[in-house]
């Protein structure tokens, strides 16, 4: 017998229909003899019209109201969910983040957990044999008193939480794939399914594009070391045996769990970038400080940054890039900055893909990076910027060449071959 947690998102709990194919999966591991939580979203499009509401209520809103009114489709999926599960004869009963209670930070809209009560769902597992039927994506600020949300894509933290909460065997992510690939089948056909990858790999993933886990619960399993199970919510649930020792989907587990490691897991890439480069900067102590503190006080995360510097040594170029969300934001601070900063000209562009090559085998392998440039260079692809890490490198190119660049880095390290 295993505990286990089962999240279903969005498009999961779309409808009664759906939400009884939810239930018939909660069943099966229940008839297995697991004592099992469920961690369920809103119904798909719940949370976009709750969000509108709020707009047409008030342009500027009471982030606390707004809190309240968001999370409360999470409350209607819990309970149609625990209500079906009830007529299944399963012993259900929902609850909401406040209940636990799931306690948060006081940052509405974008809370972060702190800490979980799990002893009164582990209580009723032996007890009743109960199902806990949980809302994701919310919780408490205990001082205040106040229901917090967790941020889009809050399920999949909430659900790695409360595994970690209740000492789950396992964390498993119904969705609408049916595992992590090697990369975009949309873009890559011959991108494969992955049976097992590493936290470290999978954070990387989130982090550079990848739709499949919000990075938050990717970290959360990681530092708590919960197994995170990805898997598709539309296989039939009589078709999938509860005994097997991996039903289809991915695994996402510690390095040490991974007898094969290949030096490259996939390639994850992004179009949502933008590139701005500051020409001729005054190369001096400070400069760097005066471009960087304005985005971080406006929220702007900066990711890739090359600094060239003139043969005379006396000024330097300086590219970084930042979200296409944010470019304009961006070029606005750096703007407001140009006397302290002291460049000469601003440059911009949106039209950019930032590609990445990931793999815990890097760390044992050279030259992995270098096989990508000559593949790249071969096929016309410019390089405008170049970052690299322990398990990863990053590339950003024109935008017009992004799925020549992935398929190509694809092929080159055999990720299409089984």
């Amino acid at each position: 017998m295993s505990r286990l947690v089962m999240k279903f998102g969005g498009t999961s709990v779309a409808d009664i229909d759906h939400i009884r194919n939810v239930a018939r999966h909660v069943k099966r591991e229940v008839d297995a003899g697991h004592e099992i939580a469920v961690v369920v979203s809103a119904m798909a499009g719940t949370t976009n019209r709750l969000i509108e509401w709020c707009g047409e209520a008030a342009a500027l809103h009471d982030a606390r109201e707004y809190d309240a009114i968001v999370a409360s489709g999470e409350q209607v999926s819990a309970g149609l969910l625990a209500i079906v599960l009830q007529d299944l004869g399963v012993v259900a009963r929902s609850w909401q983040g406040w209940q636990l209670p799931i306690l948060t930070s006081n940052a509405h809209g974008a809370a972060r957990i702190l800490d979980i009560n799990g002893a009164e769902i582990v209580r009723r597992f032996k007890e009743r044999k109960e199902v806990a039927v949980i809302t994701g994506f919310q919780g408490i600020h205990k001082e205040t008193g106040r229901i917090t949300t967790l941020g889009r894509g809050g399920s999949d933290t909430s659900a790695v939480a409360v595994a970690g909460a209740i000492m789950a065997d396992r964390c498993d992510i119904y969705t609408d794939v049916d595992g992590v690939y090697t990369s975009d089948p949309r873009v890559v056909p011959k991108a494969r399914r992955l049976e097992k990858i590493a936290f470290e790999e999978m954070l990387e993933f989130a982090s550079l594009g990848a739709k499949v886990l919000q990075v938050r619960s990717v970290e959360l399993g990681m530092v708590h070391k919960v197994r995170i199970f990805v898997r598709s919510s539309f296989d039939k649930p009589e078709d999938i045996d509860p005994y097997a020792n991996q039903p289809p989907g991915t695994l996402i587990c510690g390095e040490e769990d991974i007898v094969e490691q290949h030096v490259v897991t996939g390639i994850a890439f992004s179009k949502d970038e933008a590139q701005i480069s500051i020409r001729q900067v005054a190369d001096k102590p400070g400069v760097a400080a005066a471009i960087f503190v304005p985005l971080a006080e406006s929220s702007i995360n900066v990711d890739m940054i090359v600094q060239n510097v003139s043969a005379d040594g006396k000024t330097t170029d300086l590219t970084f890039t930042v979200p296409s969300a944010d470019y304009q934001r961006a070029m606005e601070a750096i703007g407001k900055a140009k006397a302290a900063i002291g460049y000469q000209r601003l440059d911009g562009a949106t039209d950019v893909a930032k590609i990445s090559v990931i793999g815990i085998g890097m760390r044992s392998h050279a030259g992995v990076a270098a096989e990508a440039f000559r593949a790249l260079a071969s096929r016309n692809i410019n390089i405008r910027a170049i970052t690299t890490s322990e398990i990863k490198f990053s590339v950003l190119i024109d935008a017009a060449y992004t799925e020549l660049a992935v398929r190509t880095l694809h092929s080159l390290y055999g990720l299409d071959k089984a």
